[in-house]
């Protein structure tokens, strides 16, 4: 099934928004709760799956939607569809402050993989599966697990990530980074976990005990402020709850 083709245009700087405009008949599906608002000529509509495969039975449908549960997402999709009279638009945005990133599917081997909850966002045809790490080093220590999602078509497709995100081209070379800060990776790039060298960086170096390292010829997008970072530091420097600062009354 071919992609629907979709404008967008991407609103906000730090805290940002996409705006998709679909013509009479388009769709763009979404993870729930993703809506912001959608003009009077857009219907949606709550689905098991994404719609890629129109002519999937019940138990394929299941057997989808249960893959889709070991990511920790929801099972449903919400599909957002044109019935009006000509360009309608709806707006979409991630569940917390970051980066919208458009990827062209079709430009990239129409392959990427990202971390299981950086999808936001793709048009209609868009087959959205999981993909098992088969190495066991980056499945115990990558940080988001050895389950990543594999999106799978030649349109739009939207991830999201934290901070501000950096596109990286590899042309048979190697990048290592922290795990959290790893968005997604095309075609063509290998992913694995190494140890940090040294004890002493290991222990005190604060940058973890493994690195991402992604090796090939492709693309990789890196995201600045990982939201389980910025939560992390939330909840370091919180007060105590039900605790009482010196002084009060």
């Amino acid at each position: 099934m071919r992609c629907h083709e979709v404008d967008y245009e991407i609103i906000g700087h730090g805290i940002q928004m996409v705006e998709i405009e679909l013509d009479p008949g388009e769709t763009v599906i979404a993870e729930a709760g993703a809506m912001n608002f959608m003009e009077a000529g857009i219907s949606f509509d709550t689905k098991m799956g994404d719609g890629s495969a129109v002519d999937q039975n019940f138990f394929s449908k299941l057997w989808n939607a249960g893959k889709r549960m070991i990511t920790g997402e929801s099972v449903f999709m919400t599909h957002f569809s044109n019935s009006g009279q000509g360009k309608q638009r709806v707006g979409l945005s991630a569940p917390y402050p970051g980066t919208v990133v458009p990827i062209d599917m079709a430009s990239i081997g129409e392959e990427v993989i990202c971390q299981k909850d950086a999808f936001l966002c793709a048009a209609l045809g868009t087959h959205i599966n999981i993909a098992f790490n088969k190495r066991l080093g980056a499945g115990f220590f990558g940080g988001e697990g050895f389950i990543l999602q594999k999106l799978e078509g030649d349109g739009m497709a939207f991830v999201h990530a934290g901070g501000t995100v950096i596109e990286k081209r590899l042309n048979n070379e190697t990048i290592r980074l922290d795990t959290g800060c790893l968005v997604a990776f095309s075609k063509g790039i290998d992913y694995d976990i190494q140890l940090t060298r040294g004890l002493k960086s290991m222990f005190f170096g604060g940058e973890g005990m493994f690195l991402a390292t992604l090796s090939g010829t492709g693309t990789v997008w890196i995201q600045s402020l990982p939201f389980s970072r910025m939560a992390e530091r939330i909840v370091q420097h919180a007060p105590n709850i039900g605790g009482r600062e010196k002084g009060e009354d």
